[in-house]
């Protein structure tokens, strides 16, 4: 995409949409630029959306997540072709978007993916480090955050399965990226709130699918693709 250009994103998280799994999907979003997962989606389903699309797609995984699926091609541990942001921070080589993720929710039967309140802040603290480098590097810290649950205290339940993680409020607090989207709570009417802003970021639950633009980061100082390709080349190279 040309540089400075408006991003287009497409986010899906818990429940499988038939527009997005049939061949509509061509149609219907034939012009987002990536796609985002916030968790407890089926690895073939993400994997539809990458080779139909064409295009990059980041994931966390959710509470109900599989530790093995099995489809067309054998067992896989993770989508095919997408990325994983658990406790990762990386940057989109052909926008320049820089996200982080961590996965799961909070401990309620001591599944896989599920986690307490502190082990959810130590995953937090061990984002800031490449935070800070971000900043240094790219002058801001974190675009997109991605969650599977929601912070506490927004758009989260009291039921001990979908409460909020305390860890999320410090981290947007602080850091404060353009979105933070995450899935996990389900709803089924209208008039539920899904999106909430605190400070400069917004907070949106993608339970089913959005359709994101950006336009704000079109103004953000971040490498050109091509100087991206050309930082990949100097590391490769065996005498940068």
């Amino acid at each position: 995409m040309p540089y400075n250009e408006i991003m287009k994103l497409l986010t899906v998280s818990d429940k499988e949409i038939p527009i997005i799994y049939s061949p509509q999907i061509k149609d219907r979003f034939k012009d987002m630029d990536l796609a985002v997962s916030s968790g407890d989606l089926s690895y073939y389903y993400l994997e539809y959306i990458i080779s139909t699309l064409d295009i990059p797609l980041y994931f966390v995984r959710g509470n109900h997540a599989k530790t093995v699926e099995y489809g067309v091609g054998g067992s896989r541990t993770e989508p095919w072709g997408a990325v994983d942001l658990h406790k990762k921070v990386v940057q989109d080589p052909k926008t320049g978007l820089l996200l982080a993720g961590i996965e799961g929710s909070l401990v309620y039967n001591r599944g896989r993916y599920q986690y307490t309140q502190a082990e959810m802040w130590s995953m937090v603290f061990h984002l800031v480090p490449a935070l800070m480098w971000n900043k240094i590097r790219y002058g801001r810290y974190l675009d997109i955050f991605v969650t599977h649950a929601p912070p506490w205290g927004i758009h989260d339940d009291n039921d001990p399965a979908h409460q909020g993680v305390k860890a999320f409020n410090w981290l947007i607090e602080t850091f404060q990226p353009t979105l933070h989207i995450h899935g996990h709570i389900h709803f089924y009417r209208p008039g539920v709130k899904t999106e909430t802003k605190v400070g400069r970021t917004v907070v949106l639950n993608t339970y089913g699918y959005r359709k994101l633009t950006l336009p704000d980061l079109a103004a953000y100082p971040r490498p050109k693709p091509r100087d991206l390709s050309q930082k990949a080349e100097d590391a490769a190279s065996p005498n940068p």
